[in-house]
This record gives structure tokens, sequence and C-alpha cells, in this order.
């Protein structure tokens, strides 16, 4: 009786052992080719019909981003654009027939139109002046106009127009002759605010007044301040300061008597507020640590809307109606690219419309980004967002990449890239390193690299390269360097001054002469020259001798380690020679170098076929200069010719 009792319990244990077996993540893991990654529909965007049957959305689906129609009864949609060349982003709906507005440049060139397509699908350029570019500031609350800037008087200032929507004729409303930075309009057109950037954090806010022509001040002290809304009654101006506090925080101020009050304050940046078309909700971002949180605000009682409960996912923006009874919204994460829902506020029905995921992908095999923290060299805690793959472990180590972000102050978020979650799923880990400098972690943080690029950054970077390296499941021998914009300085710099920290370099687009770049910004971003040399330096002064310093450019013959840049032609704010130059420079010097460029891309590739060529290259040149043993010669044919795209 012992005898089957035993093999009874050994059978029951086998059997534990067998369901407790069920294969990994790892174990059953499918290697995606970029034309799978890329197929991922990235969608933006959600106005809705004025009878609420439809929203018009932005979407790639067709290799370059179109404008299109969602059904809101069974999310079927339907292109209403068909570029092949340049982008086109849809604006919004007409409020009460089914025009539709849409913005497009000239294949990146960020020279923006406004353009009106109207119920038979003709189209028209509502600003056609050449070389001005546009910008859509929002309909009128009568629904009888819109508001947009427009360069086109003077190419370094934007002014203030109205367009009427039935003559469809602008008028002139605010000539900007000063720089300042025109950010809101009061829904009774009483007041324009606007601001003067001082650096590239703090700026004074004013509000113009039409009927008096004269500028009220609104902040008190030195900060950052940032226009909101205006309450639909036209009594109250919202706006966010950083006033006596690291983070943004909400105030309101009384047009009546000037008083001010503070509305809502969180631990993070308040990063946007305004008002549902007829007052209902209040709607406020919250950058809470690389992400977007959202309060939704009855303004009559006060109480919090419940936003819908999503699985495992975060919900990103909402819009709603005109009529405030439908809600749309956008809900994703660093593991899911965002889809778009709808959700009836009376009856709270909740309905998903896309499915963005390409099907050949297992949600699974994708990986969910980790929030870190580690200390530099200085002791200061930098933030990062970490990518493990799925494959790797400490007895399966993986090479991995130290990504830096655009900028100098832009922030890396927790949001979904098929280009990063590609590299992932091939076996590189990634951490998105937020140095110093970098938005969203307080206004001392953001100013720690004021006058100091490529120096205390690149050692927060070099310092998360460390901190890989201490991770088990990474090789410390293969971490490399990518970035694009000031993302792609900072692998030149790393590259150039810190030439044995990293093995490779990814360089998209970036700076790799200052002077040239600060002296070659577009004109419409006059207004914010001044602020931007106070943060890098005036190329016009004494500061070029430092700019020329840490320009990896003139230092070329530092770098040792293999190198692939990519760029586009038509970037007006990172010019081809950038590229151009440090490419020839570093091959004199001997070390592999790669070069991809694009002749229909702007600052960013958003064609995807462009992006497969681009990224596939990336792949194709980690796969030999980084997964290979640091033992293994570079062979001679790496060093030949340039890879021109177009």
């Amino acid at each position: 009786m012992k005898h089957y009792t035993l093999i009874i319990a050994l059978m029951i244990f086998l059997g534990c052992k067998e369901e407790a077996r069920e294969p990994s993540v790892a174990e059953n893991l499918k290697s995606y080719t970029i034309q799978q990654m890329m197929d991922n529909e990235s969608i933006g965007g959600g106005s809705f019909s004025p009878d609420k049957s439809k929203l018009l959305i932005s979407s790639n689906r067709s290799g370059i981003y179109n404008m299109y129609t969602v059904d809101a009864a069974d999310g079927r949609m339907a292109p209403v654009t068909a570029s092949d060349s340049s982008s086109v982003f849809a604006i919004s709906y007409f409020p009460g027939d089914e025009r539709k507005l849409f913005r497009m440049d000239n294949n990146g060139d960020e020279i923006y139109h406004i353009y009106l397509m109207d119920q038979e699908g003709s189209f028209k350029d509502l600003t056609p002046a050449e070389g001005a570019r546009a910008l859509f500031y929002g309909w009128a609350q009568d629904n009888k106009s819109f508001f947009y800037a427009s360069n086109k008087r003077d190419g370094r200032y934007n002014d203030l127009y109205e367009m009427d929507l039935e003559t469809l004729q602008p008028e002139l409303l605010y000539q900007n002759e000063d720089g300042y930075n025109l950010e809101a309009i009061s829904h009774d057109k009483a007041y324009l605010a606007v601001s003067k950037s001082i650096n590239t954090n703090d700026s004074d806010l004013f509000l113009y007044s039409f009927e008096e022509d004269a500028l009220i001040k609104i902040n008190e002290n030195l900060s950052a301040n940032s226009a909101e809304d205006f309450s639909l009654d036209n009594s109250s101006f919202y706006y966010t300061t950083d006033d006596g506090a690291e983070f943004a925080y909400l105030m309101r101020y009384n047009l009546k008597d000037g008083s001010r009050e503070k509305v809502l304050e969180k631990d993070w940046d308040i990063s946007g507020t305004s008002f549902t078309k007829n007052g209902k909700y209040r709607v406020t971002y919250i950058n809470e640590d690389a992400k977007n949180t959202i309060e939704v605000i009855d303004t009559e009682s006060g109480d919090l809307l419940e936003l819908p409960s999503m699985d495992n996912m975060d919900i990103s923006s909402v819009g709603f109606s005109d009529d405030e009874t439908v809600m749309r919204f956008y809900a994703g994460g660093s593991h899911t690219p965002s889809n778009l829902f709808i959700y009836d506020l009376e009856t709270k029905e909740m309905k998903q419309l896309t499915d963005v995921l390409n099907p050949e992908i297992e949600a699974s095999h994708l990986v969910q980004a980790e929030v870190v923290r580690f200390a530099s060299f200085d002791g200061l805690e930098i933030p990062a967002i970490y990518y493990k793959p799925h494959q790797a472990s400490a007895e399966n180590k993986v090479p991995a990449l130290v990504w830096v972000h655009g900028g100098p102050g832009g922030q890396s978020r927790q949001n979904f890239s098929s280009f990063l979650q590609y590299l992932v799923n091939h076996g590189y880990a990634v951490l998105a390193v937020n140095n110093r400098g970098s938005s969203g972690y307080g206004k001392s943080f953001y100013q720690m690299d004021d006058l100091n690029h490529g120096d205390k950054d690149l050692k927060d970077c070099v310092a998360g390269k460390d901190w890989l390296a201490t991770q088990p499941e990474i090789d410390g021998e293969k971490i490399g360097i990518l970035g694009g914009s000031y993302g792609g300085y900072m692998t030149m710099a790393a590259l150039t001054y810190t030439p044995e920290e990293f093995a490779v370099g990814v360089n998209l687009f970036g700076v790799t002469n200052w002077i040239r770049t600060l002296r070659s910004i577009p004109p419409w971003w006059e207004s914010f020259k001044d602020a931007l040399y106070k943060e890098l330096g005036d190329p016009n002064s004494a500061d070029s001798v430092r700019l020329r310093a840490i320009s990896p450019l003139f230092h070329t013959d530092k770098v040792t380690k293999p190198l692939i840049v990519l760029q586009g032609a038509q970037d007006p704010r990172v010019l081809q020679v950038e590229s151009d130059e440090i490419v020839a420079g570093v091959r004199k010097n001997g070390v592999p170098v790669e070069y991809v460029l694009f002749e229909d891309e702007g600052h960013g590739f958003v064609k995807k076929e462009n992006q497969i060529e681009a990224y596939s290259k990336v792949l194709d040149f980690l796969d030999t200069y980084l997964k290979k043993d640091p033992g293994t010669p570079i062979q001679d044919d790496a060093l030949e010719g340039e890879i021109d795209s177009e």
C-alpha cells in the first residue's frame, strides 16, 4: 500500500512540476522584422464630427501620415487624403458641418500651411503665403471663425489672425512687433495672452487688452509661466507658474480686480489645463515621472470625473464632444501603442475604436519599461527608463544602449516606441537617460546643464552606462550610445570627449557644430533665440570659444569607435551639412562610419519606408560592431562608401 501511495505522490509531484514548467516568454520569443515592427499603426487627434458619428484623426497606415475618419459606432476607418509625399495631419472638423481643417508642410521643412477640405473632398490652402508658416490656435466661441498665427509679415515673429468661416478671409488681430510668444485668446476676444522668453525656463507672461492697447504683466517674479485658458464667462485667466516652487502649479487671475489665487498644485509639473467647449469640465495634465496623469473636474460640483479603468494601460490624452456628453481618449504604455477609445459620459459605455498593434506581433513579446534611478558622478540622482529584453538574464547577458532624448531640455517618457521595441526584441537593453537639464523633474534639475553641455550632462550618460554594466543581465563590455537631435550631439560628444566609454555611437541628426547651428536657427525661432543663447551660449560673442570646444566636429581626431549617422536633407534645425562634415571628419580618422541620408525627411523620420530603412541599418550596424566579440577585428569593407537613401 505504501508503494502505491509513493507512486501516486510522485506522479502528483511530477505533474505539478510539469504544470509549473510552462514555456516562458523568452523561450517562445519571436524575432520580429523591422517591417513587422513598423507596421504598428501610429494615430493621433480625434475631433468629433458635429453629429458625433465620426472622429477625424491622423494615421500612418498608408506609410505616411494622412487624414482619416473613424466611425464612432464600429471603428471603421475611411481615408480622407492620400498624400504619398508630405505628411497630412488632421486639425479639426468645422463646428457646424463636415468641412475639415488639416496642416501640411513640404517633406519635413516645418513650414506648415492650413488647408480646408470641403464636403465634396476638394481642398484649398487657406494660408498660401510662400515661405510663411501657419499654426492653428482654435475656434472662436461663436463657431463663426478660427484663430491662427502666421509669420508672413515678418519671418521672425508670429502675428495673430482670425479667419471668417463664411468668407474665408483673414483679419489681422495682433501685429507682433516685439517678439512675443502668442499663447491664448479670451472667448470674448478682449484679451490675448502673450509671453516673453527670458531663458529656456523662465518667461514673463502678459495679457494684451485689445480695447486699451496695453499689456498687463501677470507674473510677479522671475519664473516659468504659461497661459492655459480663460473661463467661459471671461472673468478669469488660468496660467501655470513655478514661482517660488520647483514644479509648475495652476493659478487663476481675476480679470476684474487683478487678484490671484492658487487653484491646483501637485508634486510634479502641471503641464496643461483647459476647459471643454461649454465649460462643464476642466481637464488638467500632470507630468508624473515621465508619463501623463489626467484629472477631469466637474466645474460646477468640483468633483473629479472618474475616468475608465484600463487594464495595464494609462490614459494619455482626452478630448470631448462640443456638447460634452462623449469623451474620446487614448490609452497605451511603453509596452503597447496607444489606441483610440470613446466613453459615453451618461451611460458609462466605453468602446475601443482602433487596434493599432500589428496582428503579427504578440503583445506579450513587447517589453514594459521600468523607471529606475541611479547616482551620477557627483551623487545627483538621475531618472531613467529601462527596457530589459525578455531574453536577458545572468546566464544570457545582452549588449545595451544608452538612449539620449532631444532638446536639450526634452524628456524621455513612458511612451511606446516601435524603434526601441525593435532593438529590445533583437536583444539590446535600452536605458533612456533623463540627464540633468531634462524637463519634468523640477526647475533646478532643468537648469543644471546651462552653459555646461557636453560636460556634466555627458557624465550623467556615462553614469547610466556604468549602472547598466552592474546589471547581471548586461554585458558591460558591449554598451553603446544613441540619440536624436541633442541626443545625437550627446552621442558625438561621448565618442569625442569620452572615447573609451562607449563601444559604438548612433547619431540621429545630431548637432556637431554649435556655432553654426545657433547661427542658423530657423527665423521663426527669433522670439526664443536670446533664451537659447543664455542656455547654450551666444555664437557671436566670446561664448564662441567654449562652443567650439564642445563641438565634436572640431575634435574628430579623438573618435575611435564605430559610428552610424542618419540625417534628413530637409531638416531646418540641424542642417544636413552638420552630418556631412562629421562623417567626413571621422572617416579621415580611419574609423568605420556609415551614413544614411534621406532626401525627403526633416528633423526626424516620419515615412514608414524611410523608418524601415533607417532602423534596419541601425540594427545591422549594432549587430556588426556591438554584438561582435570585442576582440573581433573590424573588416576593411566596413569602411566603404556612403549610403544615400531617397
